[in-house]
């Protein structure tokens, strides 16, 4: 199982990413699309970062908004697993 970070190391690695906060004992994004398409494909090459990760962010899709938020629940909170994967979805934004 992966190990719970501090809260000194969850500030740390917040710095290194853009955009994302902490909220309800996980790390928030929300992306914006141009429209609803280019949002779908963003959620699938998501999805497919995160399974082959075995780690599986909850995902909210509003139309042309795409909010990610990670957890390692087995860790009850936040792990190296979750920023790992926050900076793959970033990739993914991009692409």
């Amino acid at each position: 199982m992966a190990e719970k970070l501090s809260g000194s190391e969850i500030q740390r690695r917040l710095k290194q990413l853009s955009g994302w906060r902490l909220a309800d004992n996980a790390i928030k994004k929300q992306y914006v699309f141009e429209s609803f398409m280019p949002a779908i494909r963003f959620v699938n090459r998501a999805a497919e970062l995160a399974e082959a990760a075995d780690h599986h962010p909850d995902m909210t899709i509003h139309y042309r908004k795409v909010t990610m938020s990670l957890s390692t629940h087995s860790a009850g909170g936040l792990t190296q697993k979750d920023f790992a994967l926050a900076e793959q979805i970033d990739g993914a934004a991009q692409g």
